[in-house]
């Protein structure tokens, strides 16, 4: 059984060991991943954290507040308050500096996020790599810079040349998780439903599938709709439950029963 990492055994690993992080959407997903050892997984607010605390005790959870839910500085402390309570380990905060400074000032590990980021694509041209000119790379490395002094202990850095990728990793303070930035970064990050293979939709380039779970959940889909259907049948035409599964009780206890409210 692996021993969950704590905030700063994950910086000691910065340079030395590179991580695993899965983004998990339930908890049979991150059971699976803390028996492969992957160290590191994240979620979001609108999952179950209880489950999948629960569900993967060794391994650090990081869940990852909704953008632009939370306006103020009390509601977003309020919010991961009571996740870091449901047992998060960190929160990924996706609003500004400011907010992730006023976290990281009560003593809640921050996650941020840099490079590309999909809520902001409209500023990028769409949903591409971004980092492939100076400026673009200088602007990056600068949002980093940014996040390190807000008090953020790491940073998502998302699909930038692997040279940007590792030039900042080997150049900041903070941790590095990497989303399609090459291996110089310090830890790397995929979604389930690439890994699993159960994506239905735009396959990024950097993704990888390391088997096919598609036609298994749609077994399981048609399955579960014929048992349901089984189900719903056999009590319409009133063949469940039968005798086999009644509670009996016997005649004389019925019969007080019935004559005690004479």
């Amino acid at each position: 059984m692996q021993k969950k990492l704590t905030v700063k055994e994950i910086l000691a690993c910065k340079g030395n060991k590179k991580l695993s992080e899965v983004y998990t959407h339930d908890a049979r997903e991150a059971e699976a991943c803390e028996l492969a050892g992957i160290q590191m997984i994240i979620s979001s607010e609108n999952n179950d954290t209880k489950a999948i605390r629960h569900a993967a005790q060794n391994t650090f959870l990081t869940i990852g507040l909704s953008y632009g839910r939370y306006l103020s500085e009390y509601d977003i402390l309020k919010r991961a308050f009571a996740l870091y309570e449901s047992g998060a380990d960190a929160i990924y905060c996706p609003q500004s500096n400011k907010f992730v400074k006023a976290l990281a000032d009560e003593g809640i590990p921050v996650v941020g996020h840099t490079g590309f980021i999909p809520y902001k694509s409209t500023f990028f041209g769409g949903f591409k790599a971004v980092g492939k000119t100076a400026s673009e790379a200088r602007e990056i490395y600068n949002q980093t810079l940014k996040l390190q002094e807000a008090g953020a202990f790491a940073a998502e850095i998302e699909i930038v040349p692997f040279k940007i990728g590792e030039f900042i990793s080997q150049n900041v303070d903070i941790f590095m998780i990497g989303m399609g930035s090459g291996q110089g970064c310090d830890a790397q990050y995929l979604f389930s439903e690439d890994i699993l293979g159960y994506n239905d939709g735009h396959i990024p380039r950097h993704a990888k599938v390391y088997t096919s779970l598609s036609e298994d959940y749609e077994n399981i889909r048609i399955k579960s709709v014929e048992a349901y259907k089984k189900f719903k049948d056999e009590v319409d035409n009133k063949v469940y439950p039968d005798i086999s599964h009644d509670i009996k009780i016997s005649e004389k206890e019925f019969k007080k029963f019935k004559n005690s409210d004479s």
